[in-house]
């Protein structure tokens, strides 16, 4: 009886060949809760703005578990231990840090499931492979938690540098076409140190470091922040919050089941149990793009215009301002709104809203990013005399925003 070959070989077009390390990656790669990965793109709806960007949080999570082998590579050059369990610990945190993204990504946690993050559905993933694969994701979980008493490992997962970030920034920026994210992961890496079991920047790299960040502080404003971008991810959790809405007044939507059961019933992390976490993973960015493609035919006018504007990417209007909205001119829009269509006010809430985003490339609050100086002492990069514009990358810049129909054009940028 033949065996099947675990060792295979992905052809990556950022980093060349990625390697599978052992039988066990294997499997939790073949492992239907991944596979589902393949059908959630990284970029959410961004790709109606950058065509090119319908890579998925598989091709990322692959990216990622590429890095997390250079960085273990380096770290053991540089004489760090990391034994084989460790090792493997750390292959399988950074692989399965995003399983528990839902459809279009962050989208599903703004409407139908509301108070559970991704990172605590992630866990809940990992605690569910780890019984089907006999407790082999024991280490793997302890370091994704936090309960590790080797910190750096924890910071190669997550932090303001980690795996995650360095895959995204290069990964995002090479799909979309924005040139400004692509960040040199290869030589922050190569940077990379532990001292204390803390992990560190050699002095050499800090250049490295600013650079990464101002990449970081351009991909939000130019892709992930982008206004079009932006329309398009408040539109879809307007649609599914009506959907939402008219379902639980008894109205028949056509859906997956999947999706129905989500929208019926409000799920926290206490209910959040196996049953449903088995619902959850059957959910991904086709269950929503066919049920818009129904809905736009809904004799619902606000579920069906919704609907509309996302399948034929006819999106709202969108005004960025440093400055807030005013209560009068927002109820103003709404009024003339309701007068235009012969509807209510409240209807208008779905089509006329505001609200604010957020830009800080570096949190001086969260775990710093340090930097290992050539007289061997530690400081916060923040604290480099020579580092200036990281002085003004840890502020965090707010931009108010007004979303409303075309046909109101009045309001001008």
């Amino acid at each position: 009886m033949s065996q099947i070959n675990k060792l295979k070989i992905f052809n990556d077009p950022i980093y060349g060949f990625i390697t599978i390390p052992n039988a066990l990656i294997y499997d939790l790669i073949q492992h239907p809760y991944f596979q589902r990965l393949r059908r959630i793109t990284q970029m959410g709806l961004s790709y109606l703005v950058y065509p090119g960007a319908n890579h998925t949080r598989f091709h990322h999570a692959l990216g990622c578990m590429h890095l997390m082998q250079k960085a273990v590579d380096v770290l053991r050059f540089k004489g760090v231990s990391i034994n084989e369990e460790e090792e493997n610990a750390l292959y399988i945190a950074i692989l399965l840090h995003d399983i528990g993204h839902g459809p279009f990504s962050h989208t599903m946690e703004k409407s139908i499931v509301e108070e559970v993050h991704h990172e605590e559905i992630s866990l809940l993933f990992m605690q569910q492979l780890n019984l089907k694969f006999e407790h082999k994701l024991d280490l793997a979980i302890k370091i994704f938690k936090g309960e590790y008493h080797r910190k750096f490992m924890l910071q190669l997962i997550s932090s303001q540098l980690d795996m995650d970030r360095m895959d995204y920034l290069k990964r995002d920026s090479f799909y979309s076409g924005v040139a400004e994210g692509n960040v040199n992961s290869e030589r922050l890496i190569q940077m990379m140190n532990v001292v204390d079991d803390v992990l560190v920047i050699e002095e050499k790299g800090i250049y490295s470091v600013e650079k990464f960040l101002m990449s970081r502080r351009l991909m939000y404003w130019q892709a992930y922040l982008h206004k079009t971008s932006l329309a398009a991810e408040l539109m879809l959790t307007k649609v599914l919050k009506r959907a939402k809405e008219l379902t639980n007044k008894g109205v028949v939507l056509w859906c997956s089941e999947p999706l129905l059961f989500f929208m019926k019933n409000k799920i926290t992390l206490d209910t959040f149990d196996a049953t449903n976490l088995g619902l959850f993973a059957q959910l991904d960015d086709f269950d929503i793009i066919s049920a818009l493609k129904a809905w736009q035919y809904n004799e619902d006018y606000i579920l069906s215009s919704l609907s509309r504007m996302i399948i034929d990417r006819d999106l709202p209007k969108i005004v960025l301002s440093t400055e807030k909205t005013t209560i009068d001119d927002l109820e103003s829009l709404k009024e003339k709104w309701a007068q235009q269509n012969n509807s209510s006010l409240q209807d208008a809430n779905y089509f006329i809203f505001k609200g604010k985003i957020k830009n800080q490339a570096y949190s001086k609050e969260a775990e710093p990013i340090r930097i290992l100086k050539k007289d061997r002492s530690v400081e916060d990069v923040f604290e480099s005399p020579d580092q200036l514009n990281l002085k003004s990358l840890s502020k965090s810049v707010t931009k108010y925003y007004i979303c409303f129909p075309k046909q109101l054009e009045q309001i001008k940028n």
